[in-house]
């Protein structure tokens, strides 16, 4: 449990630095969630997860990406 606490706040510090309406890449929204591509992918088919498409890649906001974490 501690160890979950821990990574949390390490998320949360991690995002209160940032602009919320800043996009992030699959591979940094990897790296911050911990998480496979293919999960992010399979979140984004099932709607679980929101994503711009216009550029012709997958970009995430961070406040959508919060609101995934947070369930």
């Amino acid at each position: 449990m501690q160890i979950i606490l821990n990574k949390l706040n390490e998320i949360l510090q991690y995002v209160k630095g940032h602009d919320p309406s800043r996009y992030m890449t699959i591979k940094e929204v990897s790296d911050f969630c911990q998480i496979s591509d293919s999960t992010i992918r399979r979140n984004v088919q099932k709607g679980s997860l929101k994503c711009s498409n216009a550029t012709g890649k997958l970009l995430f906001k961070i406040k959508d990406v919060e609101a995934f974490i947070n369930g």
